[in-house]
């Protein structure tokens, strides 16, 4: 019974085996010196190629174009300064608060004199003193009477006076205070009673007739900034200004790697304010540039962005990857460069072709697309 079992298996093995082994073809027969007819797979490796892809191509060509670069920044006063006290006393003016509008040469402290006009006084009996001993050895030495060096001491001595006296008089002027330029008080002047010494601020005035606002830039676009060149700034609050470009960093931030650049802007009316975050606009200068549709945009196996064109050769159209930048951005269309002057984008159906397949393209305009 076991050896009728495995007979059986054996026989099922084989038959198998032999049922599914491959089989060679007959060569076709030759029929009056005819080719034989062709085998299956090379009827398909003689099929046609692979059919045109229709897709709508739009021809764009490039235009001069300026572009606006966008950066954020804030304001902030051009002149800012904290007045402080070259001589020591007491304030003997009334305090000017915060807020105020302060002209040119108006005076913020004034200081008592203490005794400063009786070492005036002193100092000028001094001098005259030392005039007459001057006058009097110029006289002894023209005739002979005395030494040159004691003409010379005497004049020295004068002169020693006369600026004994320019030192005082200058100490008294220094008593009032004085605002430097037209500007607004950031803080009170010292308080009436309150004792400045040297270096002590009095005051800190700045002016707001003209704001810079700075922001940074890339490495990319900082070759691009012309100094003294148009740009505008758009405050947080909507408050808009004109200006221009005034400084341009030279070196970038280390930790950053941007360039620092700053836009002088005018406000005689007084209607922007300092410290505000603002959108710097800067114009750049204009560079040649295709106009196209968003939608057109696509990526390569590479996953770089770029355009698909439509490419004429001998053997028909085709389509070509090329990268390209965005130069600016619009409500209708992107502004970018990388293009040949004049070139076929294809508009829709880009997402089905890749490099060197062949299409079929029909030309659509901007109105059409919509």
């Amino acid at each position: 019974m076991r050896w009728t079992s495995l007979l059986l298996s054996l026989a099922v093995v084989i038959g198998l085996a032999v049922y599914f082994a491959p089989r060679g073809e007959a060569p076709a027969p030759v029929v009056d010196g005819e080719a034989p007819a062709p085998t299956p797979a090379a009827a398909a490796e003689a099929a046609p190629e692979v059919a045109p892809v229709a897709v709508l191509v739009l021809t764009v060509t490039a235009e001069e174009t300026a572009d606006r670069l966008l950066v954020p920044g804030r304001t902030s006063a051009i002149r800012r300064v904290s007045i402080a006290a070259e001589t020591d006393g007491l304030v003997v003016s009334e305090p000017r608060r915060r807020g105020a509008r302060i002209a040119a040469g108006e005076v913020l402290c004034r200081i008592d004199p203490g005794s400063r006009q009786a070492q005036l006084a002193e100092a000028l009996a001094r001098r005259e003193k030392a005039r007459a001993d001057a006058a009097a050895a110029e006289s002894l030495s023209a005739k002979g009477f005395t030494a040159e060096t004691t003409r010379i001491a005497r004049q020295a001595e004068l002169e020693a006076a006369q600026a004994a006296v320019d030192l005082i008089r200058l100490d008294i002027a220094r008593l009032e205070i004085r605002a430097p330029f037209d500007g607004i008080l950031e803080t009170d002047t010292a308080e009436l009673g309150a004792r400045l010494g040297l270096g002590d601020v009095c005051a800190t005035l700045t002016d707001l007739t003209r704001l810079r606002a700075t922001g940074y830039v890339s490495e990319q676009v900082v070759d691009r900034i012309t100094p003294g060149g148009p740009a505008s700034v758009r405050l947080v609050n909507g408050a808009q200004a004109e200006g221009s470009v005034t400084y341009i960093s030279r070196s970038a931030d280390e930790d950053t790697r941007t360039y620092e650049v700053e836009i002088t802007l005018d406000n005689a009316d007084g209607r922007l304010r300092a410290g505000m975050t603002a959108e710097l606009r800067i114009d750049l200068a204009p560079e040649r540039a295709h106009k196209v549709p968003q939608s057109a945009l696509t990526l390569d196996d590479d996953g770089r962005l770029g355009l698909r064109l439509a490419e004429e050769t001998a053997t028909g159209h085709h389509a070509r990857f090329v990268p390209v930048s965005i130069l600016r951005d619009e409500p209708d269309g992107l502004w970018v460069r990388g293009l040949p002057e004049t070139a076929r984008v294809i508009a829709v159906g880009q997402e089905f072709v890749r490099d060197g397949r062949p299409i079929r393209p029909s030309e659509i305009t901007w109105d059409e697309l919509g």
